[in-house]
């Protein structure tokens, strides 16, 4: 899950229930968490080092983008590097086989959203 829920609470119940229906709320869940989506994008853009995505989401704080940046290689969707030769000691992610299937499913989505999710918006609007 996206967020730690209580076990017990109404919202965990409904999250199970959902999932159970369908695996997509699953996935939409996970990776609807603010940044990651953007993270992954910077990522595979050449964006390889922590400065370098703080620099290009300035807004983003560190604990937040440590924070993505973990959950985006424990869901094998980015890969952590640590680099020894250097001084420090540098990390470098790179995105995974993984992660550029889930953009190519991103970009797909952006491209009817585009097209099809504002013609939808434009008819409703004028009724």
């Amino acid at each position: 899950m996206a967020s730690k829920v209580k076990g017990s609470s109404t919202n965990a119940h409904n999250l199970k229930a959902l999932a159970s229906y369908c695996d997509v709320n699953e996935t939409l869940l996970n990776i609807s968490q603010r940044w990651k989506v953007q993270i992954l994008h910077s990522i595979f853009t050449g964006l390889q080092h922590f400065s370098q995505l703080k620099k290009a989401h300035p807004s983003l704080s560190d604990q937040v983008l440590g924070k993505r940046l973990g959950e985006l290689v424990a869901q094998g969707l980015v890969n952590k590097t640590c680099i020894t030769t250097t001084t420090p000691v540098q990390t470098e992610y790179s995105i995974t086989c993984k992660g550029k299937g889930l953009l190519t499913v991103i970009f797909e989505l952006q491209t009817w959203s585009k097209k099809d999710w504002a013609a939808q918006q434009l008819q409703c609007s004028s009724l």
